[in-house]
């Protein structure tokens, strides 16, 4: 079994039910779930004039290997709707793998830990919520050093705290 840390985000529909389809779905098939940052409204990264995304950060322990989860990701992302048309476009839901365990993978499909995770803000806040002093095995910094350090203007404001 491996940890694993995943965002999930939404910006059309009805985001929360999708992200809770997400989670239920990740729950059924991907493996135990461990803890769950709340939800947060935030703004989007890369094409600032997209509608406001919901977005949270799930830690999960998993017998999947990283290339079988990204599968199983996909798949899941599929079933609810997810097209991928544009780069960083609006969608029904997304799902990254931010961290697999200590893994540092360098593959054409699959980059981790997540290539942009310490340039996020969105991803950072809901991170540090359930696991601040984890260590960036590239940068070697914690993610409450990544955030603290951060300069993304973009809104992250809390929704709602998770009852898991």
């Amino acid at each position: 079994m491996s940890i694993t840390y995943i965002l999930l985000g939404a910006n059309l529909g009805d985001r929360i039910a999708q992200m809770s389809k997400a989670l239920n779905e990740l729950c059924l098939k991907a493996g135990t779930l461990i803890r769950c940052s709340s939800l947060y409204e935030t703004q989007a990264w890369g094409k600032e004039d997209a509608p406001l995304y919901v977005n949270q950060v799930i830690c999960m322990d998993t017998a999947f290997d990283p290339q079988s989860l990204l599968k199983l990701i996909h798949e899941i992302e599929g079933k609810l709707g997810r097209t991928r048309e544009v780069k960083w476009g609006s969608r029904l839901i997304d799902i990254d793998i931010l961290f697999y365990g200590d893994a540092v993978i360098n593959d054409p499909n699959l980059i981790i830990p997540h290539p942009y995770l310490d340039q996020r803000k969105f991803t950072l806040v809901p991170l540090v919520e359930i696991a601040g002093d984890l260590i960036h095995p590239v940068l070697h910094k914690s993610m409450q050093e990544l955030l603290d350090n951060l300069d993304d203007p973009l809104a992250v404001n809390k929704l709602q705290s998770d009852t898991n």
